[in-house]
């Protein structure tokens, strides 16, 4: 073979391998690290408040937390007033804190089927679908490069904390952890029974590792259980519900992490998860999340 074929062969073998490639990810686009701004999600017609991590030296496969507002509220707001921006840049996830689809007054309320919003009515099919938005939202970002899609987690204060709770029933094979604030929930509550959850209503497709936040004072969704009518069951219910749902093998053991914080810990649970509920005392119906905390525990799981 002289030297000519030769390099004419190499030429051509270069030239397929580089087809072989598989095609790059669309280029994430959600502007410069450190910024937070909306940005609308293609063929939704919805839009969402993105805030992107500061220090990273670019925006690919990075963990990604949804923040979930309050009912009534709005992403924006919710992400101003929780302080998990910090958090992010602090250790490099993406934040994303979208609208609820169904609105109400000056804000947006959660579709979690069964389940009245604060307006007293339920949702019906003509109200927008949140899981299938928020799995969209995820498969957006995903096919972008933006995020890795095994290490997907969900946070929410209050109806954005009972919406989490119902992303980890029945999305649990998008999201790889939850950490409900002032709004455990483990399922509808029993018909006949408002004071326990509905086994039929929680069926997760895998063991859903959960951190959940309670304020002691908290009247609207009191940690003992009733308040408004789509609370109801106690927080201990809603973790003894998910340690069953999660196959915990050991009884819960209570530590007083300080003064004024106590946790109720699950633990030797399928998969590796743990459930873990946290009280605060003398905080209410609020943001009552250690954020730092809240990350360490996401950290841990990946799907």
């Amino acid at each position: 073979m002289t030297i000519h074929r030769m390099l004419a062969r190499l030429a051509a073998l270069a030239a397929l391998a580089l087809f072989a490639q598989p095609a790059f990810a669309a280029e994430c686009l959600l502007g410069a690290p450190g910024t937070t701004q909306r940005v609308e999600v293609s063929d939704t017609g919805r839009a969402m408040t993105v805030h992107v991590p500061g220090g990273v030296d670019r925006i690919r496969n990075l963990p990604l937390v949804f923040l979930l507002h309050g009912s009534g509220g709005t992403g924006a707001a919710m992400l101003e007033s929780s302080g998990l921006a910090a958090t992010s840049d602090h250790h490099g996830f993406l934040l994303v804190a979208p609208d609820a689809g169904i609105p109400v007054e000056r804000g947006f309320v959660w579709n979690i089927p069964g389940v009245p919003t604060i307006t007293g009515e339920i949702p019906t099919e003509d109200d927008a679908d949140d899981v299938a938005f928020l799995a969209g939202t995820i498969d957006w970002l995903a096919e972008r490069g933006c995020i890795d899609p095994d290490r997907v987690y969900a946070t929410g204060l209050s109806g954005g904390g009972r919406m989490t709770s119902w992303l980890g029933c029945v999305a649990a094979d998008r999201f790889a952890a939850i950490a409900p604030v002032v709004g455990l929930r483990a399922g509808n509550p029993l018909p006949d029974d408002p004071q326990r959850p509905d086994p039929a209503t929680c069926t997760p497709s895998r063991a859903m590792p959960v951190y959940a936040f309670a304020g002691a004072d908290d009247t609207v969704n009191p940690v003992a259980g009733g308040g408004a009518g789509y609370w109801q069951y106690p927080m201990d219910a809603a973790l003894a519900r998910w340690a069953e749902i999660d196959g915990c093998r050991e009884e819960p053991e209570t530590v007083a992490v300080s003064d004024t914080i106590e946790e109720r810990r699950y633990a030797r649970c399928d998969g590796q998860a743990r459930v873990v509920g946290r009280v605060v005392a003398g905080r209410g119906h609020e943001w009552v999340a250690d954020n730092e905390a809240m990350w360490m525990f996401f950290w841990r799981y990946r799907h």
